[in-house]
């Protein structure tokens, strides 16, 4: 496969990470879930009663951040000085908050260049909110995960066994409406569609379906083909 960069946006809980990681061991590239940076500094900032808008002590934290790849390339465990923590990072207390640390411009400079330097070898996806538009704004493809919010929160509910008119499910619809808002409307690097990405609906696809969408597309991006 050619070396191209793929840039793979979505909202919360659209499928980026395990479609991403599955398209990416079909294509022999290499793939970062973003997210677990953002997640990692959060569930630090929770721990150590860290204001969520506080950008010194959270870019403080920038540096004690490792990232996994396992041997196909794929990161998607990280670090936090030294303790891998990618199984707390998707606690109910981090789910709140961290859309605002995110948020914070500093924090998002300080990793510019950790998600640059990881896709700058080619043959990688990179998945997040803003790869398109901000961290790889030149990526050879972009594609873009577009799914409803209450197909979002259905999924995650039935992740965690819960039934889907439960109150801890409704609670899961309510925070993934606020985090949209608040990831579309933030000053720094807001969740767009970038305006030359691939829109791929997942609303109605099955996993491998829409795994075989995201390959499709980037094979036909790497033979030079319009998807």
């Amino acid at each position: 496969m050619s070396g191209i960069r793929v840039a793979l946006d979505g909202p919360g809980s659209s499928g980026k990470s395990s479609i991403g990681a599955a398209a990416a061991a079909r294509l022999g590239f290499r793939f970062l879930d973003t997210g677990i940076v953002y997640r990692a500094i959060t569930l630090a900032a929770v721990m150590r009663d860290i204001d969520p808008t506080d950008q010194a002590a959270l870019v403080a934290i920038v540096p004690e951040i490792g990232l996994v790849a396992d041997e196909a390339g794929a990161i998607r465990r990280v670090t936090l000085d030294g303790e891998d923590v990618t199984d707390r990072i998707h606690v109910p207390e981090v789910d709140r908050n961290v859309s605002a640390v995110s948020a914070q411009p500093d924090v998002r400079a300080a990793l510019l260049d950790l998600q640059r330097d990881i896709a700058a070898a080619g043959a990688v996806i990179l998945a997040g909110r803003d790869i398109g538009t901000v961290v790889l704004p030149d990526a050879e493809l972009k594609i873009f995960l577009e799914v409803t919010a209450e197909e979002r929160a259905r999924r995650r509910a039935s992740e965690r066994g819960l039934a889907p008119d439960s109150a801890e499910a409704v609670t899961i619809l309510a925070d993934l409406r606020r985090r949209d808002q608040l990831d579309g409307s933030r000053e720094v690097a807001p969740m767009r569609v970038p305006a030359d990405a691939v829109i791929v609906r997942s609303d109605g696809r099955t996993f491998e379906q829409s795994v075989e969408a995201v390959v499709t597309i980037i094979e036909r991006a790497t033979q030079g083909r319009p998807a």
